[in-house]
C-alpha cells in the first residue's frame, strides 16, 4: 500500500532528515541487510566543502601551505562556475561523518544519505582491506593528535622547519605505505603513549646502529658484513618513510614524529586507492536500489525520482574514448554495471553467465552475493573474477597493444571466450595499485664510505621514471635522509639509468 511521501518539495529540515534516515535505514536492513558504523551526519556550506577538499576530505587535519593553496584554487573554478561540488564527502570513522551541503534539496539529500551514510559506510565497515589497515574507532583521536602536534612543533621549532619536513615527507607520500599487513601492524589507539616512549628507544635504536660503523673507511670488510648491516637497516625496504623515520641519521625526535604522521594517513587512504571501482560502485547500486524502493512505496514523489535519475546517469556516464570529456573509465560506471550485472546473474542467468559463473549464476541470492564481494575483494580481484561478458560487451571493452617500437596499434583482444578472458586480466592489472605505483625499494647504504643510500626501481613493462619528476623527489628524499641517495632503474637485472640526489644546505 503506498505511503505518503516523505516531502513533496525542495526545501528540507532537521526533522525530515530524521524522517529520511529512518525509511532508507528500514529498508537496507530488511532487504539489503547491510552492517553500518552509526551515522553522524553533518550539515556543512559551500565554503566548508571546499575546505574540506583541501585537506583531502578530513576533519581535523593539520596545516599546511598546500592546502591553502588548493582551497584557493578549487573556490575559484567553483565561484566562476567553472567546477562542481561534491554532494557530500565521508569519512571512514566509526562513528562515521558524512557532511552534506546546506545548499542540497530534499531529494539530493536522500540521496546522499542513501549513497554515503548506507553505502560508503556498509562497504567501510566489511571490506577486509579496510579491516586490516584501518582503525575506524581511533582514527579521529588520532588526527587530533596529529594536528595538536605538528602545531606545539610549529611553535617550538618554527613554521618554516616544520613545513620543510612536511613537504619532503609529502613528496614520498605514496611510498610511505605497507603492502603486507602481516609484517607492521598499525595501532593508533597508543599514539599519545607511544610518543612518550619512542624518544628513548629509538636513540638507543640509532646509537646502537650506527655504533657498527668501522673506525675507517679503509677497514676491510669480512665475509657477511655486507648482509648483516642490510638485516639490520632491514633491507630492501619498500616503505621509504618508515626507512627514514627509524634510520635517517640527522633527524631529530620531532622530525621523525612528523614523518610517521604522514606515513600513517598515507597508510590510512592506501584501501581507498585499492577499492575505488568496488566502494563507488557498492554506494552507487546502494542509492540506485534504495531511491527506487522509496519511489516504489510512494516514499518519494515522482519528480523526486525524475530529480534523483536525473543525478544518478550524470554520475555513471561513461565518455567515448573520442569525447571530450574521457578521462579514463568511470570507476563509478563500471562498478555500478558490474554490480547490476552480479544481481542479474545470481537472479536471471543465461548459458553464457552458467558457464562463466557457474559458482553463483542462477543461486536467487544477489545480496548475498554482492555483500561476499564487498567483503572479500578489492579491485584488482573483483575485475578478475566477476567481469562478464555481457558488461565488457556494454562497455565496448577490448584490448590494444601500442609498442613503441611498432608503427601501428594492435587489437590484440576482441569479443570472443579468449578474447574476454584477455579483456578481464588486462583491465584487471589497470587497476592494480602495485603495478600503478612504481616499484621502488632502498637497497643499501654505504655506511663506510659517504653514507649515500642507494634505491633500486624495478622497470615493469618498460615504463621508467621521468628524469624531472625523480630529481625532485630525490632532493626530497636527500633532505630527509642527510647525505646522497642515487636511485637505479633495473630492467631484467641491468641498470638502464640512474637518478642523483642531494640535500639542501638548510638540511646539512
Amino acid at each position: 500500500m503506498p505511503r505518503e511521501p516523505l516531502f513533496t518539495g525542495r526545501d528540507w529540515d532537521f526533522d525530515l532528515l530524521d524522517r529520511v534516515y529512518g525509511a532508507i535505514g528500514a529498508i537496507a536492513d530488511s532487504e539489503l541487510k547491510l552492517d553500518i558504523y552509526p551515522n553522524q551526519i553533518e550539515v556543512i556550506t559551500s565554503e566548508q566543502m571546499l575546505d574540506a577538499y583541501a585537506s583531502t576530505g578530513m576533519p581535523l587535519f593539520y596545516k599546511h601551505w598546500s592546502f591553502g593553496k588548493h582551497f584557493v584554487r578549487n573556490e575559484t573554478l567553483y565561484r566562476k562556475g567553472w567546477q562542481g561540488l561534491a554532494y557530500e564527502i565521508v569519512i571512514n570513522s566509526s562513528p562515521c561523518i558524512v557532511y552534506i551541503m546546506e545548499e542540497n534539496s530534499a531529494t539530493m539529500q536522500t540521496l546522499v544519505l542513501a549513497h554515503a551514510a548506507f553505502g560508503h559506510n556498509h562497504f567501510f565497515k566489511n571490506n577486509y582491506c579496510f579491516k586490516q589497515w584501518t582503525d575506524a574507532t581511533s582514527i579521529l583521536d588520532y588526527l587530533a593528535f596529529a594536528k595538536n602536534y605538528v602545531a606545539a612543533c610549529e611553535d617550538r621549532y618554527g613554521q618554516e622547519n616544520v613545513e620543510q619536513i612536511l613537504d619532503a615527507a609529502h613528496a614520498l607520500m605514496s611510498h610511505g605505505v605497507h603492502r603486507y599487513p602481516g609484517k607492521h601492524a598499525l595501532d593508533l589507539k597508543s599514539e599519545q603513549r607511544r610518543l612518550e616512549e619512542r624518544q628513548a628507544f629509538a636513540e638507543q635504536h640509532f646509537s646502537d646502529l650506527w655504533r657498527t660503523l668501522p673506525k675507517t673507511a679503509s677497514r676491510r670488510k669480512r665475509d657477511g658484513e655486507d648482509e648483516r648491516r642490510r638485516q639490520m637497516l632491514g633491507l630492501p625496504e619498500e616503505n621509504i618513510l618508515y626507512f627514514l623515520e627509524k634510520n635517517a641519521p640527522r633527524l631529530a625526535p620531532w622530525q621523525r614524529e612528523l614523518i610517521r604522521i604522514v606515513r600513517q594517513i598515507a597508510q590510512y587512504f592506501y584501501p581507498q586507492r585499492q577499492t575505488k571501482v568496488m566502494n563507488e560502485g557498492c554506494a552507487t547500486f546502494t542509492h540506485y536500489r534504495l531511491m527506487t524502493r522509496l519511489h516504489e512505496a510512494g516514499q518519494i514523489t515522482d519528480g523526486a525520482y525524475l530529480e534523483f535519475l536525473h543525478s544518478h546517469t550524470s554520475v555513471v556516464f561513461q565518455p567515448e574514448y573520442d569525447d571530450p570529456r574521457y578521462s579514463g573509465i568511470n570507476p563509478y560506471a563500471l562498478g555500478f554495471a558490474m554490480m547490476e550485472d552480479i544481481e542479474r546473474i545470481a537472479l536471471a542467468p543465461t548459458p553464457e553467465d552458467r558457464a562463466f559463473f557457474p559458482d553463483f549464476a542462477g543461486c536467487g541470492d544477489a545480496y548475498g552475493v554482492l555483500r561476499d564481494a564487498w567483503a572479500n575483494y578489492r579491485d584488482e580481484s573483483f575485475l578478475l573474477q566477476f567481469l562478464s561478458p555481457a558488461v565488457i560487451r556494454k562497455q565496448k571493452l577490448f584490448r590494444l597493444i601500442d609498442d613503441a617500437e611498432d608503427e601501428e596499434i594492435v587489437v590484440a583482444s576482441i569479443h570472443d571466450e579468449r578474447g574476454y578472458k584477455a579483456v578481464r586480466r588486462s583491465l584487471s592489472r589497470q587497476f592494480d595499485v602495485g603495478r600503478q605505483d612504481p616499484d621502488i625499494q632502498v637497497a643499501d647504504v654505504d655506511l663506510a664510505g659517504d653514507r649515500k643510500l642507494i634505491l633500486h626501481h624495478n622497470v615493469v613493462d618498460g615504463v621508467t621514471l621521468d628524469g624531472k619528476d625523480a630529481a625532485k623527489v630525490l632532493h626530497h628524499l636527500a633532505n630527509l635522509w642527510g647525505y646522497d641517495v642515487k636511485l637505479l632503474e633495473i630492467e631484467d637485472g641491468a641498470t638502464i639509468a640512474a637518478h642523483d640526489g642531494s640535500p639542501s644546505r638548510a638540511f646539512r
